[in-house]
């Protein structure tokens, strides 16, 4: 499965002739996409209001991953490193990678917070072909 953060998103939506855009609709159509709970919010709350409804609909086809007890603790363990490592990031991307690792999904994303935690080793990334 592969968990598409917000910036994929945001991308395919801007123009549908891009690679991004493509990619996106092949795994879509190949059911493995996954959405986080933050990026869901995160997409909905910035779109218009023409295209609210279509995105909620397609939105409510996908699996949508919540983030439980789990899911914080292992965000929260990762401060620690990052930081003795010099990096330091958000909680929305600490959640949205840990969603991600405890569920051993890929991660899609085009923002360079997750090659971070990538090179930290504690996300899987995807990388479209």
């Amino acid at each position: 499965m592969i968990l598409v953060d917000t910036s994929v998103w945001v991308a395919a939506l801007r123009c549908r002739e891009t690679e991004e855009a493509n990619t996106l609709m092949r795994l879509l159509d190949e059911d493995q996409v996954a959405l986080a709970a933050p990026v869901r919010m995160e997409i909905l709350s910035g779109v218009s209001r023409r295209d609210f409804p279509r995105l909620q609909r397609l939105f409510s086809a996908l699996p949508i991953w919540f983030p439980e007890r789990s899911t914080w603790d292992l965000a929260t363990s990762w401060i620690e490193p990052a930081s003795q490592q010099g990096e330091r990031f958000g909680f929305a991307d600490l959640l949205i990678g840990a969603t991600a690792a405890e569920r051993e999904a890929h991660l899609w994303s085009l923002d360079r917070n997750f090659s971070r935690l990538v090179s930290l080793n504690l996300v899987q990334v995807y990388e479209p072909i």
